[in-house]
């Protein structure tokens, strides 16, 4: 069929000039752009850029002025500052920060400028230079300096892990490769994925960071800080920028652990570009995937930076499966140059089949094998925080972070002794709900004595609220996670457990000479634990029984005060001698006496643990290739608390029990030296990098006084390895990098007694084992490949005897493994 189209003659003429005026302006626009880029040419507006640092460590907050144009910001957590839209001229570049001599500098804008700046302390000449250093050259390891941010380190023993200079297995925080530079500390391999971080310092054991005040970003992380001080959430290392430890001398201003601090910094955006992306996929043994994927980045006034996180594995072992989702969002944003609000919350979410342990007669015949199907355990983590950093002056700065914790944790499977076959039937369900509340405020104030010397005062206050929802009793008789009680409560225990603690602390820098620093501090604490709830009993021994709940209301308060001091000396430049002295405690909660466990029972009458540390060393640098930090400790431990095999009145039952156990005393020499051999014998020119660390540890514990008569004087403290060595060595330049480690860890003891050997396989020696591991990384624009071989030779080991989850029995660690992970960075 034929149509017949009809056009308008003013129709068609109307187009024409559409296309005409289309045209017409067409040429105007490209006009006007070539005039604008032409005249942008001769008056181009630039942009002012750089890093600070002050004792390789990021500014933070420094204060950076632009004069005469009167621009002024302050430098980013990483350091970093920007300013944008500067006429060409001439300017002095001016900055300002506490703890460092005030700095300027003459530049000249006629492009886009980036400068590395680093600030010397105040204690010290100023510099008349600009120093340029490259971050990816950074060591691995150091060392918190006097003054950071609002925090005073003068006169402790403070070690710092660089993550992003180690060449280690990130994807499942290898324990081994990440804290290879950090002295004397013993591991628990928990999984093969990283889930859970177990170490421990001087001696103390390190079973989910107990014994340390464990924070992120500077707040709590850990479950409960008061009375069940354990972390059941380990950020991803890949989103770690540094990690910080101070020993027992960090109680005055963190608390009461005797192992002290380890806070956890994240990355931040760059400050340089408003959009960065990495993604990194790693696949490796055992079924083991992980994809882990960020942006950030700076935009005017705000920097923002993001994770998510994706982790699986199937294990070596059977019924060793796990899942693991992770989230993370900081936003920051600089309302003026004073004026700082930071906002994060973090996600965590992990179910993990437990396959159990082992006889001491099995890990021989094969440690891959697994006699229990039936435990699963779950972890589910949401934290909140809010932070304001607030600059009065040039001298005087104030830091407010509040933070809220909602999280919990559920165990199920079967708690009898892995010596005989699970009976099948019910199983036990432990249920833990976890709400936590804090706020804490620090106020840093810098000032002159009468010798013209910067001595720095800090004052703070904390104020914490935690409750602990713990039930227990009997689940189905599945295989399956159902985490649903049996019956119509819980038939073990059901309790709450609120806790408050209000804490007042103070320190001070006392700067008497160019080079000798005084450093005294005292802390108030109040501490409030109660126990509101029942635990269940059986109306009969036999099969026609019910459960009968027995109340029960307890309430323990108490208040004391203790100090510490501590002094720094720098006889001449690279060294500093520095020693302190710090009373520790340790208080205990009631969210762990009505723990229905065959194989570990607690005693009621459990008190607190109070105790001081001592130590000493001296550490500095050989110009810029080689660092180091050798230092003794004594550390007084009273009333100690421990477990020990014993039987029940009837004779018929064998438990460990956890109790106050006596007197204990650990002294130690702890070393680290790290060097960069090729930069000192080529005097920095060579392009390459052969670095070499040795981390050495010898470490004396003993009981010198026994609250029990199975525990003689003398007897070796539980968790303890005499000897702990670790050594590595590294080769590459910026593109490819080979790194090589040995881990050598002694003999220790799982319990107070020394037993050698117990059926049950709960008691018993670690025997001292050694593992090699082995990584490489190549780089090529926006990728890098990188792979990792762990436990080289394949040794046969294992690093824990649980009594409980996610035992009870011996726990064996993984075979070798092999992973590769393929990073793209834009």
């Amino acid at each position: 069929m034929k149509h017949n189209i009809m056009i308008d003659k003013s129709t068609a003429i109307t187009n024409t000039y559409i296309q005409m005026i289309n045209i017409t302006f067409g040429k105007i626009f490209l006009f006007v752009l070539f005039n604008l880029c032409f005249l942008s040419a001769f008056a181009q507006n630039y942009s002012v850029s750089g890093h600070v640092q002050l004792s390789n460590k990021a500014a933070s907050g420094a204060t950076v002025t632009l004069m005469p144009a009167g621009l002024k910001t302050a430098c980013s957590e990483s350091g970093d500052f920007e300013f944008k839209d500067i006429a060409t001229g001439e300017y002095k570049l001016l900055i300002n920060f506490i703890g460092a001599k005030n700095y300027s500098q003459k530049i000249v804008v006629n492009r886009n400028i980036s400068l590395n700046i680093t600030l010397e302390d105040s204690d010290s000449k100023l510099l008349d230079q600009v120093n340029i250093q490259d971050s990816s050259e950074r060591m691995a390891s150091g060392n918190l300096r006097q003054v950071e941010g609002t925090a005073i380190y003068a006169g402790k023993k403070t070690e710092v892990v660089n993550v992003g200079s180690l060449n280690a297995n990130l994807a499942t925080n290898n324990t081994r490769q990440i804290y290879s530079r950090v002295a004397g500390i013993n591991i628990i391999e928990y999984d093969g994925g990283g889930l859970q971080l177990g170490i421990g310092g001087r001696g103390l054991n390190p079973s989910r960071v107990s014994n340390f005040n464990t924070r992120q970003n500077g707040y709590d992380i850990s479950a409960d800080a008061l009375g069940y001080p354990e972390s059941y959430y380990t950020p991803p290392a890949e989103a770690l920028d540094r990690i910080e430890i101070i020993r027992g001398a960090a109680s005055l201003q963190y608390g009461t652990q005797f192992g002290g601090l380890i806070n956890f910094q994240l990355k931040k955006g760059p400050s340089g570009k408003p959009l960065e992306i990495t993604s990194r996929q790693t696949v490796g043994s055992f079924g083991f995937f992980n994809s882990f994927n960020s942006v950030g980045g700076t935009v005017k006034k705000l920097n923002y930076y993001a994770y998510y996180q994706h982790k699986r594995g199937d294990g070596w072992r059977p019924n060793s499966h796990f899942d693991q989702d992770g989230a993370y969002l900081h936003l920051d944003y600089q309302f003026t140059p004073k004026l700082k609000v930071t906002g994060e919350y973090t996600y965590m979410h992990y179910l993990a089949q437990l396959p159990g342990g082992l006889t001491d007669n099995e890990f021989e015949t094969d440690p891959g094998q697994s006699s229990r199907s039936r435990n699963w355990f779950k972890v589910n983590w949401n934290l909140a925080n809010l932070t304001l950093d607030y600059q009065f002056s040039d001298h005087t700065r104030i830091n407010w972070r509040s933070y809220h914790l909602y999280g919990g944790r559920q165990a199920l499977g079967i708690l009898s002794y892995i010596n005989r076959p699970d009976p099948g039937g019910t199983r036990d369900l432990l249920d833990d709900t976890f709400k936590n509340y804090g706020s804490e405020i620090r106020l840093l104030h810098q000032y002159e004595l009468t010798n013209k010397q910067v001595s720095t005062f800090l004052g703070g206050v904390r104020v914490y609220k935690g409750l602990t929802l713990r039930s227990q009793g009997n689940a189905d008789d599945g295989s399956g996670p159902s985490f649903k009680y049996t019956g119509s409560f819980p038939s073990g225990s059901g309790y709450e457990f609120p806790g408050t603690n209000v804490a007042v602390f103070t320190e001070n820098i006392f700067q008497l000479t160019e080079k000798w620093s005084v450093t005294p501090g005292a802390r108030f604490e109040f501490i409030s634990t109660k126990a509101d709830g029942y635990y269940a009993t059986r109306s009969s021994p036999y099969n026609d029984f019910y459960y009968i709940q027995n109340f029960e209301k307890k309430t323990n308060d108490r208040s004391f005060v203790f100090f510490g001091l501590g002094t720094s000396y720098k006889p001449v430049e690279g060294i500093e001698l520095y020693a302190n002295a710090s009373q520790n405690y340790r208080s205990v909660n009631f969210n762990d006496i009505r723990v229905i466990n065959p194989n570990a029972r607690v005693d009621s009458t459990l008190s607190d643990e109070k105790g001081y540390t001592i130590d000493g060393g001296i550490r500095g640098s050989v110009n810029s290739w080689m660092r180091y930090d050798l230092s003794v400790f004594y550390l007084k431990y009273n009333k100690r608390i421990g477990s020990v095999n014993t039987k029940s009145a009837d004779n018929l039952e064998n438990y460990r029990l956890r109790k106050n156990i006596g007197d204990s005393r650990n002294l130690g020499f702890e070393s680290l030296i790290e060097a960069d051999l090729l930069k000192a014998i080529s005097k920095g020119s060579s392009k390459y990098k052969l670095s070499v660390y040795t981390n050495f540890a010898l470490i004396d514990a003993k009981y010198i006084n026994s609250l029990d008569p199975s525990v003689h004087k003398d007897n070796l403290v539980e968790f303890v390895p005499p000897i702990l060595f670790r050594t590595g060595i590294s080769f590459g330049n910026q593109r490819f990098d080979v790194a090589y480690q040995f881990s050598h860890v002694g003999k220790q003891y799982s319990d107070a007694t020394n037993a050698e050997m117990s059926d049950r396989a709960i008691d018993g020696v670690v025997p001292a084992y050694q593992v090699m591991d082995l990584s490489a990384n190549y780089k090529w624009k926006w990728f890098t490949l990188s792979g990792s071989i762990n436990n080289l030779l394949d040794k046969k080991y294992f690093t824990r005897r649980a009594d409980g989850y996610p035992g009870p029995g011996i726990l064996p660690s993984d075979p070798r493994g092999y992973f590769v992970t393929l990073q793209f960075k834009l």
